[in-house]
């Protein structure tokens, strides 16, 4: 069931207003993106404010989101960690509860070597059986993943399927993909501005991995296929374009701020922020909710 192609949306976690973890609203959320043919899901990534939750509810989280999601939709968890050691923890309980797959990040804040790095991901690929990927992305966690040493992780395991790139090299995608030949797939983040998502496609990456999505999610799907026909590709520069001004909106703050502002302006649950995120507030949040309206995005998606 797996595509590693086209719209793989990064959730956010929504919160009640006393900072509870809403699981219905993570249903509906789930829901409208099933409905507007998203490919996949990410749960528990930057998006989902996974730095400011308990294990304990990243474990609840994960039994309950597979529970909503299987054989409706893929769904890939973050399994990172501080440590190896909780990475492989935390992966092999995404592997228990029926979780499609896993993402792994070098643990932030220590910026190991490409050496530490490979033994790092060597350690948690090793551990489990299910797909699993890494977020490359050197602007939250210090470290670049070099594409000799993606080569050399997807030479050694069958289940390193995917490559979640968040850095603003081009440079970086040919050399993963000229040097692993499409067995792992590519799939960039909205992050640096956007700047590589039709880089990506063009060298023959399989889609986006997106916050967009989250928001825009039929337009998201559209612009993040992978380039098969001419047609798809001049229908992508179409869409992409046309939701720049939005995108570009999204990306104001870390994420989540902006993402969760806008679920707040269509009247869809996940709105609330942990702290210590602050809440968009005054003439920023006039301006977004202005070019949403402009764009047609409320009408749209709206909830009345």
């Amino acid at each position: 069931m797996i595509q590693l192609q086209g719209s793989w949306v990064a959730m956010p976690t929504p919160f009640t207003e006393n900072d509870k973890i809403d699981f219905d609203g993570f249903a509906t959320l789930i829901d409208r993106q099933i409905k507007y043919g998203t490919s996949q899901l990410f749960v528990l990534g930057s998006a989902g404010e996974t730095t400011l939750l308990t294990m304990e509810e990243k474990k609840t989280i994960v039994k309950e989101v597979v529970s909503m999601t299987k054989g409706r939709i893929p769904c890939f968890f973050n399994a990172s960690a501080l440590t190896t050691e909780q990475s492989v923890e935390m992966a092999r309980y995404c592997e228990q509860q029926g979780a499609d797959g896993v993402i792994f990040t070098v643990p932030p804040y220590v910026l190991i070597n490409q050496h530490a790095t490979f033994t790092h991901f060597d350690t948690c690929m090793s551990s489990i059986g299910i797909p699993c990927g890494i977020y490359n992305n050197p602007s939250r966690l210090g470290v670049l993943v070099q594409p000799e040493t993606i080569k050399k992780l997807s030479d050694k395991h069958p289940n390193f399927v995917v490559d979640k790139e968040a850095q603003g090299s081009v440079e970086q995608l040919v050399q993963v993909q000229r040097l692993c030949e499409g067995k792992v797939k590519i799939m960039c983040c909205d992050y640096p501005h956007y700047s590589i998502v039709v880089p990506t496609l063009a060298l023959g990456g399989t889609g986006t991995a997106n916050i967009g999505g989250n928001i825009i999610p039929e337009e998201a799907a559209k612009y993040s296929r992978p380039w098969t026909s001419m047609e798809i590709m001049e229908e992508c520069r179409t869409e992409y374009f046309k939701w720049f001004p939005l995108l570009q909106q999204l990306y104001t703050f870390s994420n989540p701020v902006v993402i969760k502002a806008a679920l707040r302006i269509l009247g869809l649950p996940g709105g609330h922020l942990r702290k210590p995120y602050e809440e968009y507030t005054g003439q920023r949040l006039a301006d977004l909710e202005k070019l949403m309206g402009e764009l047609g995005v409320i009408d749209k998606y709206g909830v009345r």
